[in-house]
């Protein structure tokens, strides 16, 4: 174990991240009775250019006005870039500061763009005579922002989680691609070709390199890692499959576009009731083994050891925040 230890970030469940366009009234009433960990109200994709002053005023009334019920919220903004920017920070926070949890802070390329973020928020903090601190979740969209990522994860003691988004990071690099989140039939390698001269097709995943980067950068800083939007909503298998080798590569969860993806991504991004089982009775194998004076044991045929009880306690632990939120 290293002689640095990192600080972990504000402990969330934030295994699905809904959606929702400020400038749609009605989806942001019908937000409050989701599942979902994490809701946030999107200022920028979703939001037609002429629509953004209204939205803005939407979502600080929807902040006020409804009951969200507990969940955690956040406020996607504009980009920095953009003259929207300033004003939706400004105002959001203080006109409803005291009800946000969250800022996301979109197509994040360096570290200079969360501090200049951090630094408006910071000072809006302080005149409003704010308590909490608002978080930052930041959106890794480009390949400038995965060339910096590590810089940009250790940017300010408000990140909390990093994000793929995955359609603008498909620009940023020019891959010949136009689905969101999904994978392309080209990105493949043939077999060698059997005795009749029959050759099979794997597919690869194309967004392995960036997730798993992601991945890496958030938990050296003590953030979760999320998975970005799949845009076909009417392909649950798809959304499945993709959210597995999220949660395989460590994600912490994965975005809800629409309503119907919000179970799928809390069931995918939850320890099964086997798993919770088989970590429990590795940490039991351990305590005893370690009472014994052995650092390794067998179970099930299989060595356990110091690691597998680190491996053990992450599921046990994620089961128990779970249990703790309901």
């Amino acid at each position: 174990m290293s002689f640095t230890i990192v600080e972990q970030c504000t402990a969330r469940l934030n295994r699905s991240e809904f959606a929702v366009p400020g400038s749609n009234t009605t989806f942001l009433e019908k937000a409050t009775k989701s599942k979902a960990d994490v809701v946030f109200l999107d200022l920028e994709d979703a939001v037609a250019p002429d629509d953004k002053p209204q939205a803005r005023k939407n979502i600080i009334a929807a902040l006020n006005d409804l009951d969200w019920g507990g969940r955690t919220l956040s406020v996607r903004i504009n980009g920095l870039d953009t003259h929207y920017m300033y004003r939706d920070v400004v105002d959001v926070i203080e006109k409803a500061g005291d009800k946000l949890d969250m800022i996301m802070i979109p197509k994040v390329g360096t570290a200079a763009d969360v501090y200049a973020v951090d630094m408006l928020v910071t000072q809006v903090e302080a005149a409003k005579k704010l308590k909490k601190r608002i978080g930052f979740e930041l959106i890794i969209e480009t390949a400038l922002g995965m060339a910096n990522i590590m810089e940009i994860a250790g940017a300010s003691p408000r990140n909390e989680s990093l994000h793929f988004g995955v359609a603008d990071y498909a620009a940023s690099t020019k891959a010949r691609t136009t689905v969101i989140g999904g994978p392309n039939p080209d990105y493949h390698v043939l077999t060698d070709a059997d005795k009749k001269g029959n050759r099979e097709v794997h597919w690869g995943d194309m967004w392995h390199y960036p997730i798993a980067q992601l991945v890496v950068a958030a938990r050296a800083h003590g953030l979760r890692p999320i998975d970005g939007p799949f845009g076909d909503f009417s392909d649950p298998d798809g959304y499945t499959a993709q959210a597995k080798r999220a949660a395989t590569l460590g994600c912490e969860g994965k975005w809800a576009i629409h309503p119907s993806q919000i179970d799928l991504a809390n069931t995918l991004f939850s320890p099964s009731e086997a798993e919770v089982t088989k970590a429990k009775r590795i940490l039991d194998a351990m305590a005893k083994a370690q009472k014994e004076g052995k650092g390794a044991v067998a179970l099930d045929g299989r060595l356990i050891d110091i690691a597998s009880i680190k491996q053990a306690q992450v599921m046990v632990e994620k089961a128990e925040q779970i249990k703790a939120s309901k």
